[in-house]
């Protein structure tokens, strides 16, 4: 395993991590789940995401009894906190309130006294930048959470964090966690320029595309019985994103054609694809089987070449802004 710092901060992640989305606490059995956590700390990863609102705390509580037997300084672990948790006006969002209320039913949920990195889930248009960094900046020196950061927010937001944490004195976001894909390139345009500029981080989610870039979903067949997107709980966001249009599968077809030619699996090839970018410090996996994991985590240190970078360029038709 390779590990990289997150922007310009001193803690170091594996270059693949394990995210606990629709997986751990939902669709797979909580004995295998664990096994699962275990196996991926056998491989080298220290970098275990997970959220509140995934499977509405389970995935939490899952974690939570998978670091009971792990060396817990060797991990680095993260949570997140925005989206509604219960029915009340303050049940949701990044208010002080919900976040410190929150943070202390994660940590109740992981068995654990701190957490390494607490995300907010999305940007709160309805909180002030003021409340949520000097909210972040306490939950730090109470000692419960080491670094704060921030998924799916923009660069100007970034921006924002990072000027109030400047005035306040206050200690500023490390990351953020976008999607990121070689079918999703949005951050190349204007949030990797922002970030890089102030030494913030990527750790990515869906580098996979959910599946779709390892290649199992074929043009005009069935989909796989057993497969994410067969499964009528949480394929919504896969064809929202238009993940499993014809266009696109072909698209992944002609991309399996260039792995193949590097030597590589699909799945390998797409993660080594989105740690190209200097930037990105981790790519975020989900894994419903030990084979998975064991399978993505080769992907750490591996270099592509130039002649299949350019290939994979040619096909995916590099949208106007983005950075090769």
């Amino acid at each position: 395993m390779q590990y990289r710092k997150v922007g310009k901060w001193g803690v170091k992640v594996s270059e693949v991590a394990l995210g606990s989305w629709l997986t751990y606490g939902g669709t797979v059995e909580e004995k295998n789940a664990v096994k699962q956590i275990h196996k991926a700390f056998e491989l080298g990863i220290n970098f275990f995401d997970t959220a509140n609102v995934y499977a509405q705390g389970q995935s939490e509580v899952v974690v939570g009894k998978a670091l009971k037997t792990m060396k817990r300084e060797a991990c680095f672990v993260a949570t997140k906190v925005f989206f509604p948790m219960g029915e009340g006006p303050n049940d949701k969002g990044l208010s002080r309130k919900h976040v410190f209320e929150q943070c202390n039913a994660s940590l109740k949920r992981l068995g654990q006294d701190y957490v390494d990195l607490y995300q907010c889930h999305r940007f709160d248009p309805e909180t002030p930048m003021e409340e949520l960094v000097r909210t972040m900046d306490d939950l730090t020196r109470q000692g419960k959470i080491l670094y704060w950061g921030v998924s799916e927010w923009s660069g100007s937001q970034i921006e924002d964090a990072y000027r109030v944490a400047a005035e306040l004195n206050a200690v500023p976001p490390i990351s953020n966690q976008p999607c990121y894909n070689m079918l999703t390139r949005n951050i190349e345009a204007s949030v990797i320029p922002v970030c890089e500029r102030l030494g913030v981080g990527q750790v990515v989610f869906s580098p996979l595309a959910q599946g779709v870039l390892t290649g199992k979903y074929a043009p005009g067949k069935p989909l796989p019985e057993g497969s994410i997107a067969d499964d009528s709980r949480v394929n919504m966001l896969m064809m929202g994103r238009r993940l499993m249009s014809d266009e696109t599968l072909m698209k992944v077809e002609r991309l399996k054609a260039i792995a193949q030619d590097e030597g590589l699996t699909l799945g390998q090839m797409a993660l080594a694809w989105c740690l190209r970018e200097t930037n990105v410090a981790s790519v975020i996996i989900g894994a419903t089987k030990p084979q998975q994991i064991e399978e993505n985590v080769t992907a750490a240190g591996l270099k592509l070449s130039s002649e299949a970078l350019a290939k994979i360029e040619t096909i995916l038709a590099t949208p106007v802004g983005a950075r090769a």
